[in-house]
């Protein structure tokens, strides 16, 4: 049997690379390098396309290093028992496929991952043999995020950073229970132990601003984790409360949430409880709600039943409709914590609302001239011109500022 071509294996380890969750590179620090203008999309394998928070389109390689891998976790496309086509990169291919992808502007970064070849310091010392050939051979400044093993060497973790602009260690699911039940050879002791050590020599690494020589940089753009939803019996209530530690314990700058399908190959035990995309798309505006918003998890999950949340509306709108004794909310009035609290107020919109009230009193027009969408926020808020009266009591406020289903094209 011939060996692949490396376009082959990009094709397989770009694929098997599509249930990482990746994310732009905000938060890190900025090099002349990423100031080129028209550096955004393009099409190719293992190109993926994320936003930064003031709306670039950042585009990065996003490959496994592998997919062959020891470990034997039931909810993994790449398991040692799936039936899938299996390929490996080596430490110089992938240097080349980043520097001429990179060249060509076609991307802007890498995100690498890797399954555990042989035992995770081996694996980890190759991911880290990349990151420095990139950096220190080929003087490649883009953005570098590695996937890090959890109970690989702490040293080598720490090499990592000096030369990654973010590192990630997966939590993998929701509770200890669920991963000592799918993942047996993955302990929950040891990426927890991993993710304090990332955090502690983060936090080594800054320096004050005032000292004359601060440390090296060390993965600038923090660390994150990604979460599995609905491969257990996790409710939503259980995934927020563990990201809410996580954030917490860990400072982490983001938990991604990556939906389960069950894996077309195989023998896979686990159900499919509800909807995934959109489950996985209200617990990213919960978790915003959280960390941008003042919510509480509590808050955030009284919204839904049995600590599950409302798939039809958006996390604010049912907490909204479910205490309406707070509402409606004088624009000219309230402070910022409550203005967050209004549906179809964004952290923007009510920044706006705050700065222009201090030179006039405003009216409905002047609202809706500050947001997105008058129509959600009329029911919950007063101005001077303006109050909902009944409105905001009546039993079919629900239907009028939920979203409308729409027939999708047929063609």
């Amino acid at each position: 049997m011939s060996k692949p071509t490396l376009m082959q294996k990009l094709a397989i380890l770009s694929d098997a690379a599509k249930y990482d969750a990746s994310c732009a590179s905000s938060g890190t620090s900025k090099r002349d390098s990423v100031k080129t203008k028209g550096i955004g999309s393009t099409e190719g394998s293992g190109i993926c396309h994320a936003y930064a928070p003031d709306g670039r389109c950042i585009s990065l390689l996003k490959i496994l290093m592998t997919n062959f891998c020891i470990y034997d976790c039931v909810y993994c496309v790449n398991r040692s028992s799936s039936n899938v086509a299996r390929a490996r990169f080596s430490v110089e291919e992938v240097v080349k496929l980043t520097m001429e992808f990179y060249k060509r502007n076609y991307i802007e970064g890498l995100f690498l991952s890797s399954g555990i070849i042989r035992n995770s310091d081996y694996t980890m010392e190759e991911m880290v043999r990349i990151a420095r050939k990139l950096r220190m051979e080929e003087n490649f400044a883009g953005y570098i995020h590695l996937k890090t093993i959890p109970d690989a060497s702490p040293k080598l973790i720490e090499e990592a950073g000096l030369f990654a602009d973010r590192l990630s260690i997966n939590i993998e699911l929701p509770t200890d229970i669920a991963l000592e039940a799918l993942a047996p050879e993955k302990k929950p002791r040891d990426i927890k132990r991993s993710m304090g050590h990332l955090r502690l020599k983060i936090d080594e690494h800054k320096g004050e601003a005032k000292d004359r020589a601060r440390p090296a940089k060390f993965a600038p753009g923090g660390q994150s984790t990604q979460m599995i939803i609905g491969a257990d019996a996790a409710n939503d209530e259980d995934i927020l409360g563990r990201s809410e530690n996580l954030y917490g314990n860990y400072r982490l700058r983001r938990v991604y949430y990556s939906a389960f399908s069950p894996i077309p190959d195989s023998s896979s035990r686990l159900p499919l409880s509800r909807p995934p995309l959109m489950r996985e798309h209200r617990l990213y505006q919960a978790d915003w709600l959280m960390r941008f918003y003042g919510f509480g998890k509590d808050e955030i999950v009284s919204g839904g039943t049995d600590g599950m949340l409302d798939l039809a509306i958006d996390p604010k709108l049912a907490w909204a409709l479910k205490n309406r004794g707070r509402f409606p909310v004088d624009v000219n009035r309230a402070d910022r914590e409550m203005l967050l609290r209004v549906p179809g107020f964004g952290t923007k919109a009510v920044d706006r609302i705050l700065s222009t009230r201090r030179h006039r009193t405003l009216r409905l027009d002047d609202v809706a001239r500050l947001c997105h969408s008058v129509e959600k926020v009329r029911p919950f808020v007063q101005a001077l011109d303006w109050t909902p009266g009944g409105l905001t009591d009546r039993d079919n406020l629900r239907g009028l500022v939920a979203p409308k289903a729409q027939q999708l094209s047929l063609f």
